[in-house]
């Protein structure tokens, strides 16, 4: 099993009294291994499991559906009808009190499970890609930080940025308007729909996702 993070690796050249004569150590730069899949996860407020036709439910999604006959459907994650609390568990793969997130950061307390500050030996999945060579963001809603820490001017260990994710654009508390946002670019507040009468959240979100996936394709195909 691999173990992260990576420690440093011993300098691997020579050394001696004169350049000529020492070895300089190959530099590589740590990459996601090769044909490795990418890696998108998108989770959805208030839409029920059995709500989409894809599992059964009386709403029409195609999309959905294509992407569910390319892939894997997985039907035994565990969601507990709220926010926060589900979207801890699946950063982090852990049973949502664990990570201190068994309510949505609002109604945060001192009682054990329930501070909403999840504790830094609880690795993300960004973290982990990451320090496995993947190129990490996030766009949307985070939901995750303590009430108590989402100012602009931090602590910003619990944003995204501080939890994996070299890219974050989006809200970084519970429900926002879609219309006139509070919008995060990195740790920065940003007011994207000034001047945009036309502006919606959703096709900004969407639009800034397909930007960051062109290019990382680009970049780092």
């Amino acid at each position: 099993m691999t173990q992260l993070p990576h420690s440093s690796q011993p300098f691997a050249g020579d050394i001696q009294r004169l350049l000529s004569d020492s070895t300089p150590a190959s530099f590589s730069q740590r990459s996601a291994p090769t044909n490795a899949p990418n890696v998108l996860l998108i989770m959805l407020d208030d839409v029920g499991f059995g709500s989409m036709s894809t599992f059964g439910g009386p709403v029409p999604s195609p999309a959905l559906q294509r992407v569910a006959d390319e892939g894997l459907s997985y039907n035994q994650f565990h969601t507990t009808a709220l926010c926060s609390p589900t979207r801890a568990a699946l950063l982090t793969g852990r049973q949502h009190h664990r990570v201190h997130m068994g309510g949505i950061t609002e109604i945060a307390n001192s009682y054990p499970g329930y501070d909403s500050a999840i504790p830094v030996e609880a690795a993300s999945v960004a973290e982990v890609l990451r320090m496995s060579g993947y190129s990490t963001s996030c766009f949307g809603k985070w939901h995750l930080a303590p009430s108590w820490e989402q100012s602009p001017s931090g602590p910003f260990d619990r944003w995204p940025t501080g939890l994996g994710f070299d890219r974050f654009y989006g809200i970084i508390g519970a429900e926002a308007s879609q219309w006139e946002p509070a919008v995060y670019d990195q740790t920065t507040p940003i007011s994207p729909h000034a001047g945009r009468p036309d502006y919606h959240l959703t096709e900004d979100l969407a639009d800034r996702a397909i930007e960051w996936l062109e290019r990382q394709r680009a970049s780092t195909p």
